[in-house]
């Protein structure tokens, strides 16, 4: 190989790494967006669970106070 030939095939190597670092940082930023979008959804999940449970506590709670009130009606009907 001449020191041309071997010139080039450094420069060819340098460009290949430099490529590859690029695209390691670019994954790395997408991880990092992922990672992000995960938590924001994890903390909606969490959200949405206290939601559905507070919903069903009122749902029990009037429904407790319907079964009260017929029970009522009931002792006024005997």
């Amino acid at each position: 190989m001449s020191f041309e030939e071997n010139i080039d095939q450094f420069q060819l190597l340098e460009e290949k790494i430099d490529s590859l670092i690029e695209l390691i940082n670019s994954l790395k930023r997408e991880k990092e967006s992922f990672g992000e979008a995960s938590r924001l959804q994890e903390e909606k999940i969490i959200a949405l669970t206290q939601q559905v449970e507070s919903l069903n506590s009122g749902k029990d709670r009037a429904k407790q106070r319907i079964i009260s009130l017929l029970e009522k009606i009931e002792g006024i009907e005997a």
